[in-house]
């Protein structure tokens, strides 16, 4: 269990299961739905399944790739920990139940299931193509608070597509901070990325500019889940202003010339974002 754990990177979840609980919450005061526990398991459920699905088809789909790079070469497929066969088995089980648990959720989230997939796994493909597969990426994970909130309603609502843009934009730009710390490896091997075809310089401009739009999209959040819930939600604008602040934070941990805090920039510091705001603005719409 634990080297499946490893494979899918199990602890990045926390990047967007805070949205998708924000979503689900949402869609229960927008609606007036009373909160189901059922709900809340499957949208759970849904979130873990196809976190695994998308990553793990990742790593198997990336193997080649990441036995030639130092930075990878470690992980599950390349080291031998894992065989194909295995990740593939893991990958459709994974696929299949997701899908299932939609089956249980509403027929809208059933049609959407194979789309949520193919978004999600299609990221994976992307890099040998375009240097946009960062938008790519953002896009799987933007889908979490619409999803969650399609599973309680059965309808589409502006407030988490506007969420989703937010998230999009987000993921996009700390995933080209990421993306860095393979520039080289990338141009030596003609794979896509906005570091390796921009330069870090650029990129980093790049990546500021995606989380200035990000920014502007939570404060637009801000002000429509206003609107449509009718009150003044404290804790939600200061989980917006502390989200906000780490987006300049890991602007100031990383630079063209040092890398060096890349991981604290992409992990702890986005990771410490969505929790606290997923967890101000749940808290505030609850109360």
């Amino acid at each position: 269990m634990k080297v499946y754990l490893s494979l899918v990177k199990f602890s990045h979840t926390i990047f967007a299961l805070p949205f998708a609980l924000t979503g689900l919450v949402l869609g229960f005061v927008v609606s007036g739905t009373p909160f189901s526990w059922e709900k809340l398991l499957l949208v759970l459920g849904c979130m873990v399944t196809a976190r695994n699905t998308a990553m793990a088809f990742n790593r198997y789909i990336d193997k080649d790739i990441d036995a030639a790079n130092e930075r990878t070469k470690v992980r599950e497929l390349p080291s031998g920990k894992l065989s194909g066969s295995q990740v593939l088995l893991f990958i459709a089980f994974n696929a299949i139940l997701f899908i299932a648990f939609t089956w249980f959720i509403n027929p809208l989230c059933f049609y959407l299931s194979p789309v949520a997939l193919l978004v999600i796994m299609g990221y994976s493909l992307t890099k040998r193509f375009t240097f946009l597969c960062h938008l790519i990426l953002g896009t799987g994970l933007s889908l979490a608070p619409v999803g969650a909130f399609i599973a309680v309603t059965g309808y589409f609502h502006i407030l988490p597509i506007i969420l989703g843009f937010a998230v999009l934009f987000w993921v996009s730009g700390f995933d080209i901070i990421y993306a860095l710390q393979d520039e080289d490896f990338d141009k030596s091997k003609g794979l896509f990325s906005i570091p390796s075809y921009f330069g870090a310089n650029n990129a980093l401009k790049i990546s500021r500019g995606l989380h200035f739009i990000s920014a502007g999209l939570l404060l637009f959040f801000l002000y429509q889940s206003h609107i449509h819930i009718d009150r003044v939600a404290y804790l939600a604008i200061l989980g917006t202003l502390i989200f906000i602040s780490r987006l300049v934070a890991q602007h100031l941990l990383v630079s063209a010339n040092d890398l060096s805090k890349v991981n604290m920039a992409f992990f702890t510091n986005n990771g410490i974002a969505s929790v606290v705001y997923g967890l101000l603005f749940i808290v505030d719409l609850l109360l």
